[in-house]
């Protein structure tokens, strides 16, 4: 038997999505995201609207700034800091919060979704948006349903518990499925050498070594990890849930991804980690059907995982071999090549993250 989870919960303390602000329905995603903001806000709003166009025409700057302005940095702080986020873009910006319906009783499909602010990258800028806000639609059922998996280890319901893991499977399975989608709508030469430089942080970013001064709110430059796949609750919740314990370094990396997240949804992973050990409770209930489902979540996940190695070999470092065979002698000095827009070495990272989940399957006690 594995050793057991500690719970910070009453020992039959269930968990309820909407304490979370996450939806049944929805998932992590935002249900409505505003379009506008109040009148107040408008002069905001309207540089938000026409933000391609301002950096493309070199209205607004459109390199790396070293000083960000006292009128931008102080109220992007305040927000930030009223939200329970760091002041940079992270992933409950421009996915979570940045959809919307063209027609709200259409169909869950690209076509029919459409981003609320833009940057530059056009068409692929914005399905990279889109697809990873159907990625996190696809994860809602497996969400749900991995609450109602510790329900039942509470109640020691083997046949909910069973459900809820055939659930948690097909979920995974959509999810991978739904990123596919990258290939149709994305070019890697946009992403790598577009899209990858406006989401690349000042935290592990060569090219602001020291980070970023945030002008009359502190004297020392601060640094924030750019957005990464890892502020993402959707992964992080499966694993807490499956009990799928990674290496040192990598659980650095994710438990300090969780800072980026919405306050809520890092309650909820802090939680799902407290809950009783579902490994545990399968090892010893001797319920063989839990068992075999909880190994095809494993290997759903492993599977997804894999396939997020083969988007990145082709997003990164593919697109990078070859914009350094375009400009040999000029290397870009935005990012590294071998480096997410989160700050990681990304390949290693995600190996490590995929032989880890490997190593969960589960065999039957003897």
């Amino acid at each position: 038997m594995e050793p057991q989870r500690p719970s910070l919960k009453p020992a039959a303390a269930s968990l309820s999505l909407g304490q979370y602000h996450i939806s049944e329905e929805y998932g992590f995603l935002l249900q409505n995201p505003l379009k506008e903001l109040p009148d107040h806000y408008r002069p905001w709003m309207e540089i938000a609207n026409k933000l391609p166009h301002l950096i493309e025409s070199h209205q607004l700057q459109a390199h790396v700034y070293k000083v960000l302005p006292r009128s931008l940095a102080i109220p992007f702080v305040e927000v930030s800091r009223n939200l329970g986020l760091p002041p940079i873009l992270v992933h409950s910006d421009l996915v979570l919060t940045n959809w919307t319906k063209r027609n709200p009783e259409g169909p869950w499909e690209i076509s029919n979704l459409e981003t609320i602010v833009s940057f530059p990258g056009g068409e692929s800028l914005r399905a990279f948006i889109l697809v990873t806000v159907l990625v996190e639609k696809a994860a809602a059922p497996g969400i749900k349903a991995l609450v109602q998996g510790v329900d039942a280890v509470l109640q020691h319901s083997q046949d909910t518990l069973l459900q809820a893991l055939q659930q948690v499977r097909l979920s995974i399975q959509d999810i991978t499925r739904t990123l596919a989608q990258m290939h149709d709508y994305v070019d890697p030469d946009i992403f790598y050498t577009v899209i990858r430089l406006f989401l690349s942080g000042w935290k592990d970013n060569p090219a602001m070594p020291v980070g970023l001064v945030y002008e009359g709110v502190a004297t020392e430059p601060l640094r924030y990890s750019g957005g990464s796949a890892a502020q993402s609750s959707v992964l992080q919740a499966f694993d807490e849930f499956l009990g799928i314990q990674h290496c040192k370094g990598s659980v650095g990396f994710l438990h300090r991804m969780r800072d980026y997240m919405p306050p809520s949804h890092k309650a909820f992973l802090e939680d799902l980690h407290s809950a009783p050990s579902l490994r545990d409770h399968i090892l010893t209930s001797g319920a063989g059907s839990c068992l075999i489902a909880y190994n095809q979540c494993v290997e759903a996940l492993v599977e997804l995982r894999s396939y997020h190695i083969n988007v990145v070999a082709r997003y990164i470092i593919s697109a990078a071999a070859k914009a350094r065979s375009r400009m040999p002698s000029h290397p870009s000095p935005h990012a590294p090549e071998d480096r997410g827009t989160g700050g990681t070495a990304v390949l290693s990272f995600l190996k490590s993250v995929r032989e880890k989940t490997v190593e969960a399957i589960l065999h039957p006690c003897a």
